[in-house]
């Protein structure tokens, strides 16, 4: 399994994946899960891919190496590009599904983000059926994968009017509760902050077990969490019902 995120701000994106793809008692394997096409002055879309990998896999490399109408290089808008993962992800289920589906799940989940001159940037959730959902400034962020640890912080926390880096951080902070939580997710995370208007990938981080930053942060942000914990009024004591 995995877990990815996508936040749509104002001022950008945030992108973010793990990288494994699987877990067990004796085989953990590390993929990356977020591709990055740009073309710069003109475009840059980053894609994050959740589920079968061979679909996943299968999906971003034919999406990379497409002349078509409908490919990274030649598609008109985001709106496009995200209706070329869902009819590829239809391509390949009903090819492989009958086949794959004996030994697992052939599904997959995709967020496609990314900004085409022209408009603003935006974000896609594509779903295996191959239909998708768009964020907006009422929702502004999907996820795809192991979702529900890391939801309630974004939930209580994020907000349209977050800054890029209040964003990156409650999403490290996102990876870091489904972490703790899940063993289906595991290290290196991969994060994009992408910049409106500047078409470009190259803000590309990859935090590592050892990284400083990232362990600085799941360590200030459990500390600051007890120490409000302890701060806060113990629960009134249950009245005594039975004083006279």
């Amino acid at each position: 399994m995995t877990y990815c995120l996508g936040v749509l701000l104002p001022a950008g994106l945030i992108m973010a994946s793990d990288s494994r793809s699987n877990a067990g008692v004796d085989q953990v394997a590390k993929v990356r899960k977020l591709e990055t096409y740009a073309v710069p002055g003109e475009r840059m879309i980053a894609i994050l891919s959740a589920g079968n990998l061979a679909t996943t896999q299968w999906v971003v490399s034919s999406l990379k190496e497409s002349e078509g109408d409908m490919s990274l290089r030649s598609a008109k808008t985001m709106f496009e590009v995200a209706k070329a993962v869902g009819s590829l992800v239809r391509e390949v289920t009903d090819r492989d599904a009958k086949y794959v589906t004996p030994f697992g799940d052939p599904s997959a989940n995709f967020i496609v983000g990314g900004q085409i001159a022209g408009e603003a940037p935006r974000l896609f959730q594509v779903y295996s059926a191959g239909n998708f959902i768009e964020a907006s400034d009422r929702s502004c962020f999907l996820q795809v994968g192991e979702t529900k640890y890391g939801k309630p912080i974004l939930d209580r926390a994020l907000s349209p009017d977050s800054t890029m880096d209040e964003a990156a951080k409650l999403t490290l902070l996102s990876f870091d509760a489904t972490l703790r939580s899940n063993l289906s997710v595991g290290l290196p995370i991969d994060m994009l902050r992408y910049k409106a208007d500047s078409f470009s990938a190259d803000n590309f981080v990859t935090f590592e077990e050892h990284d400083a930053y990232f362990r600085g942060l799941r360590r200030a942000y459990a500390d600051g969490l007890n120490a409000l914990v302890n701060s806060l009024p113990a629960p009134s004591p249950a009245p005594d019902t039975m004083a006279s």
